[in-house]
């Protein structure tokens, strides 16, 4: 709107004996200047392209009426620029906020600027995206009521006369929080990186090699320890940083559950390419780096978890394994209720149609008597 205001103001105060241009024409008043908003622009030495095309001189004609003709035809002269040039650059941009060009019309000596129609792609476009529907963003207050409902529902279940409703309610929240930790272990389990190289030739060491290696690696004390959070790129660094003085290696595994330890030994074998001698009853494996042992540039593989992420894989899954033997304990007690109310209701039944048989024990014995 500035642009606009500053062009009329401009063109108002400019003659048209001032104008540089000069169009012949049939028309009775043909020595007349005709001052358009395309030779203002030319005059002030702002680039005539920055625009669109538009923007060209306007020759009046008693027959046709306004015509436009291509501003190429016309020999510009660039002269020194005027003092609202920076202002022009400055309201440049306003032009690319539509989609719309925008055209300079002469309507009655007045100067306008008139907006073509859009591209009907693009109205299109628009009127799909506004048929989208809109997020509704909630107010900080209905956040807080909503959070306040749930809590009481929760509460109201916790305080349930009823065992089933307060069992079927923790279990259902166990189970969410299991969902929840699969699919967050998920992301720290690659198959793809488990597989192993074809081209890895696996050295062969006969039973002679074993027993030597064996001894000589038990009286070594050089260790590297494989912690609760299990075999990451830290330990596999260890093992290089060891083999590079030692043949043999002991790994230390404390804490490990029963039959990890096998897991560690083929996961180690794998990540470091050496050969797993033996393994001991106290969770300890013995490795050897292997005859043509060359250290690596990378010692610390890249597919491995980090010493952080590691620590937290070991939390989801000891999270997972407690949350697990809490459902197996709710089913469980879920299953000894449910027993209980079917001996309960049994045992009523029973209960009725033994009293059902005395009442009719005492009706007969009391007619007989009366017989």
């Amino acid at each position: 709107m500035a642009f606009r205001c500053l062009i009329e103001r401009n063109l108002r105060s400019i003659p048209f004996a001032s104008c540089p241009y000069k169009i012949g024409s049939t028309c009775a008043r043909e020595s007349q200047y005709y001052i358009t908003p395309s030779s203002l622009l030319a005059q002030s030495g702002v680039p005539v392209s920055y625009f669109s095309t538009n923007f060209c001189p306007l020759q009046r004609d008693c027959e046709n009426g306004l015509t436009y003709r291509p501003i190429s035809s016309f020999s510009v002269q660039k002269q020194s620029p005027a003092p609202y040039e920076p202002l022009l650059v400055k309201w440049q941009h306003i032009r690319f906020f539509s989609n719309k060009s925008v055209t300079l019309r002469a309507d009655d000596g007045v100067t306008r600027f008139y907006l073509d129609q859009p591209d009907p792609k693009v109205v299109a476009l628009r009127i799909r995206e506004d048929k989208k529907p809109k997020k509704f963003k909630k107010s900080r207050n209905a956040k807080r009521s909503e959070l306040r409902f749930y809590r009481l529902k929760a509460k109201k279940k916790m305080k349930s006369l009823n065992p089933e409703v307060r069992i079927r309610y923790k279990l259902e929240k166990a189970k969410r929080k299991e969902e929840w930790l699969i699919e967050k272990l998920r992301k720290y389990d690659n198959p793809a990186l488990r597989t192993e190289d074809p081209a890895d030739d696996p050295e062969i060491l006969t039973e002679e090699e074993k027993f030597y290696l064996k001894r000589t690696g038990e009286k070594k004390k050089n260790y590297v320890p494989v912690g609760v959070r299990g075999v990451f790129g830290g330990v596999v660094l260890n093992m290089h940083l060891h083999w590079k003085k030692h043949e043999t290696l002991k790994v230390i595994c404390k804490p490990c559950k029963p039959g990890q330890v096998d897991e560690h030994a083929n996961e180690l074998a794998r990540l470091s390419k050496g050969i797993v001698i033996d393994i001991k009853a106290n969770n300890t494996i013995l490795m050897y780096r292997g005859k043509n042992y060359v250290q690596p540039e990378v010692m610390s593989p890249t597919e491995t978890l980090s010493k952080r992420q590691a620590l937290e894989k070991y939390r989801f899954e000891q999270s997972l394994d407690h949350t697990s033997q809490f459902i197996e304990k709710l089913e469980k007690e879920l299953e000894e209720y449910h027993n209980h109310v079917a001996l309960y209701k049994k045992g009523k039944e029973i209960a009725r149609e033994t009293s059902e048989v005395v009442v009719s024990d005492t009706l007969l014995s009391s007619e007989e008597s009366h017989n």
